[in-house]
């Protein structure tokens, strides 16, 4: 089984996602919207720093559903540009440890942070999830959100996440899920074509996560919530950003996934004995 933490596979899911001048890029976004990069507030960034579907309202209601509260510690993984985490550290005063596999991706999510002045509650640094660089017990929650569909091996991410988890801990994701219509159309916002795109249907999740010996306590189909949706009031979107001219193909592509039940998006909650 070809799992992401293969060298090759590694560099090729990293370079589909790094960008040169990420940070830059960002910050002249935020000027052309007139809004000045040395005093922001999450929701300044929230256009250009909730990489995923249903933006911060979604990360908002994942929180929620996860009933996370001040004091805990998360580590986020595939946390990206750290929105998710910034959203934690201020709306629900967490501590949040942010995991990416993409260099600019960290780089621009310190630069945010500080900006923002959080930099003592989140935290960023590169990783592969396969093979988490925490010792065992480390966090009350791991947080993911969109972040698993590039990985064909399952089984070691929930492992890892397990390892790293404290007794009575939770799973709290988001997650892109292949419906009952397959296969997917391209291009997707994670994978040109089907060599790195790994979703599996809710069923199999559910059971591989029971299995790892998890209890699935909230099971949620969020395509409604996740799909779709505004575009930004102001500025362009970090899809856009990111993506550039893919984006109009992608986008396209993603609403008739949405709409012929080819993929779906699930928030669940998890919890370890």
């Amino acid at each position: 089984m070809r799992r992401m933490g293969d060298s090759n596979f590694l560099q090729t899911v990293a370079a589909y996602w790094d960008r040169a001048g990420l940070t830059q890029a960002i910050l002249d976004a935020l000027a052309s919207a007139g809004v000045s990069a040395e005093r922001l507030t999450i929701d300044d960034l929230a256009p250009l720093d909730q990489f995923h579907g249903g933006g911060k309202p979604a990360t908002t209601r994942l929180a929620q559903l996860g009933g996370l509260t001040p004091g805990t510690q998360v580590l986020d993984v595939g946390g990206g540009l750290g929105g998710p985490a910034r959203t934690l550290a201020v709306e629900f005063g967490c501590t949040v440890t942010v995991l990416d596999l993409a260099d600019s991706y960290v780089r621009a999510g310190e630069a945010l942070t500080a900006r923002t002045g959080l930099s003592g509650r989140v935290t960023h640094q590169v990783g592969n999830a396969l093979e988490l660089p925490f010792d065992a017990a480390s966090f009350d929650v791991v947080w993911s959100q969109n972040a698993g569909m590039n990985i064909e091996d399952k089984e070691t991410l929930v492992a890892g996440f397990r390892r790293v988890l404290r007794p009575g801990g939770k799973l709290v994701f988001q997650e892109p899920m292949a419906g009952p219509v397959q296969p997917p159309l391209f291009p997707l916002m994670w994978a040109r074509d089907a060599t790195t795109n790994f979703l599996r249907t809710p069923v199999q999740m559910r059971s591989m996560l029971e299995d790892a010996g998890f209890r699935v306590v909230a099971w949620e189909d969020a395509t409604a919530e996740t799909s779709g949706g505004k575009a930004p009031s102001r500025g362009t979107s970090i899809q856009a950003l990111v993506m550039g001219a893919e984006l109009a193909a992608i986008a396209a592509a993603g609403r008739r996934n949405r709409d012929e039940n080819r993929i779906v998006m699930v928030q669940a909650v998890c919890e370890l004995p």
